[in-house]
């Protein structure tokens, strides 16, 4: 074997092992999870545990959902993340058009702005939003619980930068064929940001569906409780009841899973179309 070819074999081999490792590395926490899910108690506090369930049972996913309305918890995180997700990819797609595309003044300020909000933790500003989300009557309310997810100044930064690759020259095509302003939006802008928009619908989705601190603050009824907060409820004083809080894990993780299925072939057809142009 020529010593080049071999030297690139094993790089590949070397390479692909790493990758292997990697995937393994990130996977084993999930599967550990699903494991322990699927473990009677004995089994779940025994040493040394055992990685695979030596008597499989699904009596901690009923008793979940005996312990707490988990599948309220589960519509009440769905709806918020879905709403969240709708609001911040129409947000991001037209502040980004704007900002990418159009001159007006105080365009860059207003943009470096909005831009510097993405390095303010939530924290810092967390107490006067409540105070305002409560002086608006929103405490305890759906509406309440999606204000503070309904804009992502990243998503704004993330779709500029997108957009702004966009050739002019297919916008000045439209205006002279007669198209608006928003028409040029929907039917150029958007099929052409799908990759980026679909990258941004992954994100945010699982932003919102991850959030905690701002659900423990505004939802005081157990009836709004999301999954996170719902998850609180296996953590006693003293004890954690690991098989539980588990079953529960695997039901929360499996919207974010779905939604990355679901988008995943467009970033992946974004990648390779960006690839043949180059």
């Amino acid at each position: 074997m020529n010593p080049k070819s071999y030297q690139r074999k094993s790089g590949k081999i070397l390479v692909q092992m790493v990758l292997i490792l990697g995937a393994v590395s990130m996977l084993l926490p999930f599967i550990w999870m699903l494991a322990t899910s699927l473990k009677p108690p004995e089994e779940v506090i025994t040493w040394p545990p055992s990685f695979i369930p030596r008597k499989p049972t699904f009596m901690n996913y009923i008793e979940a959902f005996q312990t707490a309305p988990f599948h309220r918890f589960f519509l009440n995180s769905l709806m918020v993340s879905t709403i969240s997700t709708i609001f911040i990819l129409l947000t991001s797609s037209l502040s980004g058009y704007i900002f990418a595309k159009y001159k007006f003044p105080g365009k860059n300020l207003i943009f470096m702005t909005i831009l510097a909000t993405a390095m303010v933790p939530f924290q810092s500003y967390m107490i006067p939003f409540y105070l305002m989300v409560n002086k608006l009557g929103w405490i305890n309310t759906y509406q309440g619980l999606a204000l503070p997810l309904l804009i992502m100044s990243f998503g704004i930064f993330f779709m500029r930068q997108n957009i702004v690759i966009i050739p002019d020259e297919l916008m000045d095509a439209a205006k002279i064929d007669g198209c608006s302003n928003f028409k040029i939006y929907y039917r150029i802008i958007l099929p052409l940001s799908k990759p980026a928009m679909a990258a941004l619908a992954i994100f945010s989705f699982k932003n919102a569906w991850a959030d905690f601190i701002w659900p423990l603050l505004v939802a005081n009824d157990i009836n709004l409780y999301t999954m996170e907060l719902g998850l609180g409820m296996f953590q006693h004083r003293f004890t954690v009841d690991y098989g539980s809080i588990t079953a529960g894990s695997v039901i929360s993780i499996i919207p974010i899973i779905t939604v990355f299925a679901i988008f995943r072939r467009q970033i992946i057809e974004g990648i390779t179309l960006s690839g043949l142009k180059g």
